[in-house]
């Protein structure tokens, strides 16, 4: 089957048709290791087979998965001979799915458990009534705001930390999911979702086009995972 298929010749834009892409992108393609060295013509123009078109097919496969850095990454070390390291890159986006899929479930799980917001009283937005009221140490709401976790203003005047409403529910969000176990460095990418969403309730509202993301992620994965096995197998 290899050497029938070395027999035929492809140019680029028979490789490019279909997906897309351009000539240029397809030549790229095989500049960055992602596709095999191709030969040339007597006219030194590239002549690609049906195991380059089959590469095209599993990198371009890969990517919506895995990423184009990583999707390159595992192409390369295949072309390279080196699939345990194209293996390695792999699992490593797997587990990189499960850590987001662990993410979801604990920000799902703190809003669940959240209490609802009260409204501030005067005096509740510095820093010792806050800690009181969660029931921590002052030097805690400090800790947190060192990682980047709260970040209270300082008023001009006395020097104090002020924290605003969205300060006062990083801080409820952050006590709910110490509670839970979580590390800080795990809290920080939680804490940063939250602020992109625009607060808890647009948060809320995400949660399932999140679920859907990660749901599509994992299929293309699988779908990347059947094409590199097709061009594993056609590389013998």
């Amino acid at each position: 089957m290899r050497n029938l298929q070395s027999s035929v010749r492809l140019r680029p834009v028979d490789l490019a048709r279909g997906h897309g892409l351009s000539t240029q992108a397809v030549r790229n393609y095989e500049d960055a290791g992602i596709l095999p060295a191709a030969d040339r013509t007597p006219a030194g123009h590239r002549a690609y087979t049906p195991l380059h078109a089959a590469a095209l097919r599993a990198f371009l496969a890969l990517v919506p998965g895995h990423g184009h850095r990583t999707a390159a990454t595992i192409m390369r070390a295949v072309n390279e001979d080196a699939v345990d390291e194209a293996f390695r890159a792999i699992d490593e986006s797997h587990a990189q799915l499960l850590d987001d899929r662990r993410t979801l479930r604990a920000v799902e799980s703190a809003l669940r458990d959240l209490e609802p917001p009260v409204a501030p009283e005067p005096g509740d937005t510095f820093v010792g009534p806050l800690a009181k009221k969660l029931g921590v140490r002052p030097a805690t709401l400090r800790k947190w705001e060192r990682a980047g976790l709260v970040r209270p203003r300082r008023d001009p005047r006395t020097g104090y930390r002020v924290y605003d409403e969205a300060d006062v529910r990083d801080a409820r969000l952050v006590h709910q999911l110490r509670r839970g176990g979580h590390l800080l460095e795990q809290i920080a990418p939680l804490i940063a979702q939250v602020r992109a969403a625009g607060g808890l309730g647009p948060l809320e509202a995400a949660l399932g086009d999140w679920h859907g993301r990660l749901a599509a992620r994992g299929r293309a994965m699988l779908t990347g995972a059947a094409e590199l096995d097709a061009y594993l197998r056609e590389r013998g």
